[in-house]
């Protein structure tokens, strides 16, 4: 055997009579190596898992102030930090198509947005204490963390479009398990273990054998600890990683997407909208979740309202972590067919039953309760079950909505189309919310009532002011009518007759022909 000379490919060589043509191994690197894919995976899940802490935190400030007695009207102002990731669409095609050649297209985006939130979080810990002090500044609150979800939203589509470029083509798949299991990781720190360990009373009564007033963190100080950690690992990306950018096969060069200029993107999502198909889509998107406002953005709020302990209620999304893997692949079984919204359909009416159920759950709470404030091993139980049948619905729901996407989305301008029905999914669950939050205090009777039980004309306990002036005059505050309860019945009656009128629409929907869904653009020159 001929003995290779220095330099040889090691590649094999076809020959022909008219030319030799050697052929590149196309096998993708290993995702386990850290020569090979591993390192990406890594930073693609850190990069993920920083996201979520952010996430994770804005879904916590609401607890919190919860237990500082802020009107219901108040958490629906905060709950508009939500929004930046429903909207960002908006913006989307701005960071995909500007961006600074030398930096390269995603770290553009990335290291400013990662840098300006590390520097937010050191300096929202420098006020946050002040903010949540005696009567809460939430309109404060608000603006600090809209930001940061914002901030966060613009790094989420940098690191979306990174992920794609960043994995080799066959291992691309591996972009949403980072997306899932890094976003998840980081939420659970942000929300789960925050609140654990911000909590005096869990600290004191699983962590501590000495009483302290204070739990293991606090906010100030987990705020401090992840802009430092934010500022210190986008200085080494911005250095060590190394962006390149790939070369499109023939195939891809030839989709209409990646030849669209900025105006040309938002032309398409005009076009898009124009279709009468997705006109009908878009009015069932933004109405469909009206009937489940008050029991999904009311009822937590509404338990610790009745004594139930944050830090418990946060624990009890662990248990639930494995039934959220397992429903989506379970259910898709059922959504792969020509009529994946039958699904959708079918589960509406049981996710509207958990209206009654969760009223139920919180009028009878208070009976659970004992003299020492704790509630039952039991008690969290039955919690944890009705959660988790709860979660059937809504992942039932979700999976079903999600085929239908994938199946009526144009292939020629899929990543654009399905972002597009995603947002105004994601819009139509933070309006109700939104609405629901705000509402609550409109239809709440309360009254200050001195300590022999007379009224104190004046006082409404409305708000965290209201509810501290009358307590510091030794009355208490009395909720004569719970405005939760008619507003979970209005939700429910709402969602029996959208159901009624909704189903024919979807039905409809999901008869048209491919042909409704095609959006007609010319190729870019």
């Amino acid at each position: 055997m001929r003995k290779k000379a220095r330099g040889e490919s090691d590649k094999p060589v076809i020959k022909t009579d008219r030319q030799t043509t050697e052929i590149r191994s196309s096998s993708p690197p290993s995702v386990t190596s850290w020569k090979g894919e591993g390192r990406n995976i890594a930073l693609l899940l850190f990069l993920y898992l920083l996201q979520g802490i952010p996430l994770g935190l804005i879904s916590a400030i609401p607890l919190l102030l919860q237990n500082r007695h802020v009107s219901y009207k108040e958490q629906a102002e905060f709950s508009l930090v939500y929004w930046p990731f429903s909207l960002k669409l908006l913006w989307a095609p701005i960071v995909d198509s500007l961006y600074y050649s030398r930096m390269g297209r995603r770290k553009t985006w990335l290291v400013p947005a990662q840098y300006v939130l590390g520097v937010m979080m050191i300096y929202l810990s420098t006020k946050v204490d002040v903010y949540l002090e005696g009567s809460p500044n939430v309109q404060a609150l608000t603006m600090a963390f809209f930001i940061l979800n914002f901030l966060a939203a613009t790094q989420d589509i940098a690191v979306d479009g990174w992920a794609l470029t960043m994995l080799h083509r066959e291992n691309v798949g591996y972009a949403s398990t980072c997306n899932s299991v890094g976003q998840t990781a980081g939420y659970f720190l942000g929300y789960v273990i925050f609140v654990a360990f911000e909590s005096p009373d869990f600290c004191n009564k699983y962590l501590r054998s000495i009483p302290q007033p204070e739990g293991l963190i606090t906010l100030s100080g987990f705020l401090y600890f992840w802009g430092i950690v934010f500022f210190i690992s986008t200085t080494l990306v911005w250095i060590f990683k190394k962006e390149q950018q790939p070369k499109l096969p023939e195939e891809d060069k030839r989709e209409v997407e990646h030849n669209l200029t900025i105006i040309d993107t938002y032309k398409l999502l005009i076009k898009i909208f124009k279709l009468p198909a997705i006109k009908w889509t878009v009015v069932i998107l933004l109405t469909c979740k009206i009937g489940f406002s008050a029991s999904d953005a009311v009822s937590g709020l509404k338990l610790i309202e009745k004594g139930v302990p944050k830090a418990q209620l946060a624990l009890l999304a662990v248990p639930l972590v494995p039934l959220q893997i397992i429903l989506p692949l379970f259910i898709s079984r059922y959504t792969t067919g020509p009529k994946p919204m039958d699904v959708f359909i079918h589960a509406i009416p049981y996710r509207l039953m958990f209206g009654f159920v969760y009223a139920g759950l919180i009028w009878i709470t208070p009976w659970f309760q004992n003299p020492d404030g704790q509630f039952p091993f039991y008690y969290y139980m039955m919690v944890l079950i009705i959660y988790a049948l709860h979660q059937v619905t809504v992942y039932s729901m979700f999976v079903a909505v999600m085929a239908f996407f994938a199946k009526v989305s144009d292939p020629a301008v899929g990543g654009t189309y399905m972002t597009l029905l995603n947002t105004v999914c994601n819009l139509g669950g933070n309006w109700p919310s939104t609405l629901a939050l705000w509402a609550v205090d409109l239809l709440t009777w309360k009254t200050c009532r001195t300590p022999d039980m007379a009224p104190h004309e004046g006082n409404q306990c409305l708000n965290a002011t209201e509810t501290q002036e009358c307590t510091d005059m030794g009355g208490t505050c009395i909720t004569d009518l719970d405005g939760f309860y008619i507003e979970t019945l209005i939700c429910v009656c709402f969602g029996l007759f959208w159901l009624r009128w909704g189903q024919r629409v979807i039905q409809r929907l999901q008869n048209k022909p491919e042909s409704a869904w095609k959006v007609h653009v010319s190729m870019p020159k």
